[in-house]
C-alpha cells in the first residue's frame, strides 16, 4: 500500500512533500525520512498508519476514478459552448453528459 495515501489519510489532506515530510526507500520499502514539526499531527507510527490501510485504498481508487472522469469530460470550450446552447435552448446537453460522465465512473 502506498504510504504518501496512509499519510494523507492520517492528517485528512495531502502533504506537501519535501517541505512538510520526505519519504525514502532503501530497498526494504518507503518509510518517512523527515517530518516536520510545522504538521498539524505528530508523526505516525507504522500501526497507525497501518490502520489507515482501507483508507489508503478509497484514496486511491478515488484518485483513479477521477483521472478516468477527467478523460472522459470534454474540453473546457467544448463544455462551455454545450453551457451556452443549453441555456440558449432550454435544453440540459451539459447536465446529461457530466451525469453520463459521473454514473460510468462511479465513486465508492
Amino acid at each position: 500500500m502506498n504510504l504518501f495515501l496512509k499519510i494523507q489519510a492520517y492528517l485528512g489532506r495531502e502533504p506537501i512533500l519535501d517541505k512538510e515530510l520526505e519519504l525514502q526507500n532503501d530497498g526494504d520499502g518507503d518509510y518517512i525520512s523527515f517530518w516536520s514539526d510545522s504538521l498539524e499531527k505528530p508523526k505516525p507510527t507504522d500501526a497507525q498508519l497501518d490502520a489507515l490501510s482501507s483508507q489508503a485504498t478509497a484514496l486511491e481508487n478515488t484518485a483513479k476514478i477521477d483521472a478516468k472522469r477527467r478523460t472522459e469530460y470534454l474540453s473546457w470550450q467544448e463544455q462551455f459552448e454545450m453551457i451556452y446552447k443549453d441555456q440558449k435552448n432550454g435544453t440540459t446537453t451539459y447536465k446529461d453528459h457530466c451525469d453520463k460522465v459521473r454514473s460510468d465512473n462511479p465513486k465508492e
